[in-house]
């Protein structure tokens, strides 16, 4: 049986806040993976998935090439089973049901459209074997073609479009049979990035109206950040973290995961007690972590969180009293490349041996501290930002 979605309906995250407030029944997982497994031979490309996704959420499944995060979406509809383990759908376990048999629409990084159909047709193909009348699948063609902004493009063929302008017949198409599932196989891949950040909107706000669940591979983690309610961070088979982009980019649950969402600083470093770690031979306040007493870690901190002070760091709106600051180092600037929105610094000192700290800088912090390359200064390495992870594996 079709879902059919409603416009407007309250986002996952919205249920998920009224839920945990106690305003609002706990339900049940729209869709439910367990255990999920998929080999190749002695190869396993999924180890054990187990996830539970909300109906109406937008999910990212994120990680590098070969992390398993595409066997796991064609797991989920059916186009590669897996080995063992299941898939549930709205209470009914899907696990080896045949595509045809499932309730989902897919959106592929190809497109996938058919060249001799025009773009009405295109759409209209997945409907023709709905038993619907030719009005009403006329009707409900125009309705997604109006939704994607393409109603003037109906009678042209597809290689008369551009490519962000066939993705979004392809997600038209998808959409045509009011599925209780969309998923979206890397869709925005083959596009230029300014048509990239546009059509990443789109889909989002499109995904927000309808109100349907939502699965996205992706290898981009600006894409994943920009457009999910949740993240699954996944490496070599198996999820790393699972949480809201905030909490996967400001709360790491392990190095690999900092290391591949956004820009990290890393530097070798022990445990010591209270709450600190030596860096070549310099004590750092640090976050909370579960890492022992003299146990060699890595330290990590995000050229974002450093925080700029000009020479001898006095306290705003005092500018004769200097401030009383952890992890404060005095620092040279080596070397200043302009990104656009943001100025990207390396820094020397000898707190961090042979290394240098990358930090971000607003445009309007370098021209407030007068920051150049051959300056010195100051920088603020705020404790909560520091974060402790356990050395990686060889």
């Amino acid at each position: 049986m079709k879902h059919e979605t409603i416009p407007g309906a309250t986002s996952a995250a919205v249920r998920s806040r009224l839920s945990a407030e106690g305003t609002e029944p706990v339900k049940s997982p729209y869709l439910q993976i367990e255990n999920l497994w998929k080999t190749f031979g002695d190869f396993a490309a999924l180890k054990g998935i187990s996830l539970s996704i909300q109906e109406g959420e937008f999910v990212c499944f994120l990680g590098p090439s070969g992390c398993g995060k595409t066997t796991l979406l064609r797991a989920v509809a059916g186009l590669d089973l897996q080995t063992r383990g299941t898939v549930h759908q709205g209470g009914k376990d899907i696990s080896v049901l045949p595509p045809s048999q499932r309730d989902y629409g897919i959106v592929f990084q190809s497109y996938a459209l058919f060249p001799n159909l025009t773009i009405e047709k295109n759409v209209a193909f997945g409907l023709e074997n709905t038993r619907r009348s030719k009005a009403e699948i006329a009707q409900r063609v125009a309705e997604l073609l109006d939704l994607v902004g393409l109603a003037s493009q109906a009678r042209k063929y597809p290689a008369q479009l551009s490519g962000g302008q066939q993705q979004r017949i392809a997600l038209a198409r998808a959409m045509a049979i009011s599925p209780g599932l969309l998923l979206l196989d890397e869709p925005l891949s083959a596009l230029d990035a300014k048509v990239r950040v546009h059509l990443r909107h789109e889909i989002k706000n499109l995904q927000r109206k309808l109100g349907v669940t939502t699965i996205m591979v992706t290898h981009d983690q600006e894409e994943a950040l920009a457009m999910a309610d949740r993240i699954v961070v996944m490496n070599h088979g198996v999820i790393e973290q699972v949480g809201t982009p905030t909490e996967v980019y400001r709360e790491p649950a392990s190095l690999f995961v900092a290391d591949f969402i956004g820009e990290t600083n890393q530097f070798p470093a022990k445990v010591l007690a209270d709450g600190r770690v030596s860096l070549t031979g310099t004590e750092l306040a640090c976050a909370p972590h579960d890492c022992a007493a003299g146990t060699p870690v890595t330290a990590v901190i995000r050229p974002v969180d450093v925080i700029p002070h000009s020479d001898g760091a006095r306290s705003p709106g005092a500018p004769d009293v200097v401030a009383t600051r952890e992890n404060l180092i005095e620092v040279d600037v080596r070397e200043m490349e302009f990104l656009g929105g943001f100025w990207r610094t390396r820094l020397a000192s000898p707190r961090f041996g042979d290394g240098l700290l990358v930090a971000d800088f607003s445009i309007n912090a370098v021209r407030r501290l007068d920051i150049a390359e051959g300056s010195a200064m100051s920088v603020e390495l705020p404790r909560d930002r520091v974060l402790v992870f356990p050395e990686r594996a060889a």
